[in-house]
């Protein structure tokens, strides 16, 4: 049985799917572990790592509240995969004047707040943008959560020119080749500077509430909304309009990829599968082990029997398309990639360009010190992770990297 240890310093246990874990994650979970509502048991996937707050490659299952740094601020960020009618020899072989082409073609990389210098953002949203926005919803739902919560959102924080853009940090896209030389586009980002926006401040006001309340808590980052309260309900709602967000961003971003190879290439190009699509911040209600509970996924993804899902390694490294086993002990859940052992910091520290050059050794990527933070040295073994978890997922290919761009 791939659970390699569990830890009892909460009120409920935690399960652990690796041995490969550090002392503050440890500290996390137990931490996370100790609030009143958490239901049956924490489960932490094998590719699990500090966080703030709550642990990243963490599920946790709760009844009768929610906690918001559980989820982060990052809300909704998860994976996008489809395979396309392109011969990958192709990609190959003009990967440089593609890479070129995809990194002028989608807002990426480090952002100005909004501002005038906002690399990782639209100057001037085109049309297309405002319609895909108005198309699902977005501008619609999200009216009555800011008549509610005005100060949540500044001025400046524009949601409409962060639809379509990767973001910075570990969001990527990728073109990559299965085991049968097939494409494959691999797309990692989430509700950009919005969600942030929107994690951030429930994360605040939850915690401001339990200050004032003199609830005790664990982890002064660990602050929660009761089921009965309006902040419950208002946090929710904004969290459901996040991860809508984030689903329509990575699309957007299909649409502009699939766009761009078409002109860069000259020649039609159609997905040959159905988008697999999964978020890996989020929070959703579900019914285990017999009762209907809130389950968290911070840095995972859902892995319910026969279900598809995307479990990407680092730059340098495969990546996996799965299908869940729905094994009831991770509440059907399972890693969502490698999983850092090491903080960009501590990366920045100990490589050098030419660690990444070599690491990086046959995919057209950035190969500088903008990114040397995200070198594949920084990220745990993704054979390994997959390892811990092989009766959480079932391997249906095996993905190479050809090309990656990093926010």
């Amino acid at each position: 049985m791939p659970v390699k240890m569990e830890l009892a310093g909460g009120k409920k246990p935690v399960k652990v799917y690796t041995q490969q874990i550090d002392p503050t994650s440890c500290r996390q979970l137990e931490q996370v572990a100790s609030l009143p509502f958490i239901f049956h048991h924490v489960a932490a996937m094998p590719d699990v790592h500090a966080g703030i707050g709550a642990t990243v490659g963490a599920v946790i299952p709760t009844k009768g509240a929610l906690i918001p740094a559980a989820v982060g601020v990052d809300i909704g960020c998860g994976m996008l995969a489809v395979p396309l009618d392109l011969p990958l020899q192709q990609v190959s072989q003009q990967a440089a004047t593609l890479r070129q082409a995809l990194e002028k073609a989608i807002p990426h990389g480090r952002t100005d707040n909004g501002g005038p210098n906002d690399r990782g953002a639209w100057g001037n949203p085109p049309p297309k943008v405002q319609q895909w926005y108005e198309q699902n919803g977005l501008e619609a739902n999200h009216a009555p959560i800011l008549k509610r919560h005005p100060t949540m959102i500044s001025r400046h924080t524009n949601s409409v020119r962060h639809l379509g853009t990767l973001g910075t940090g570990n969001h990527f896209i990728e073109l990559c080749g299965d085991e049968q030389d097939r494409l494959w586009v691999l797309l990692h980002s989430g509700s950009r500077g919005i969600g942030n926006r929107i994690g951030s401040y429930f994360i605040e006001l939850a915690c401001k509430q339990a200050k004032e309340d003199k609830i005790p808590l664990p982890n002064p980052d660990l602050g929660y909304f009761k089921e009965n309260s309006q902040e419950f309900h208002d946090y929710l709602d904004c969290v459901q309009w996040a991860q809508s967000f984030a689903k329509a961003n990575r699309q957007f971003m299909l649409n502009l990829l699939l766009d761009t190879l078409q002109k860069t290439l000259d020649q039609a190009i159609n997905p040959t599968d159905t988008v697999i699509d999964c978020h890996h911040n989020y929070t959703e209600q579900e019914e285990h082990f017999g009762s209907k509970i809130w389950v968290t996924r911070k840095g995972a993804i859902r892995a319910r029997s026969g279900e598809r899902g995307i479990i990407p390694g680092s730059m340098g490294a495969k990546s996996f398309i799965v299908r869940g086993l729905g094994n009831p002990v991770s509440f059907q859940s399972s890693s969502h990639g490698a999983g850092r052992i090491m903080s960009r910091g501590d990366a920045l520290r100990r490589f050098k360009e030419t660690d990444l050059i070599r690491q990086t050794q046959g995919i057209e990527c950035r190969k500088d010190k903008r990114v040397l933070d995200e070198i594949p040295a920084a990220y745990k073994n993704i054979d390994e992770v997959m390892a811990n978890q092989s009766d959480l997922t079932q391997v249906e290919h095996t993905l190479r990297q050809v090309l990656c761009i990093k926010g």
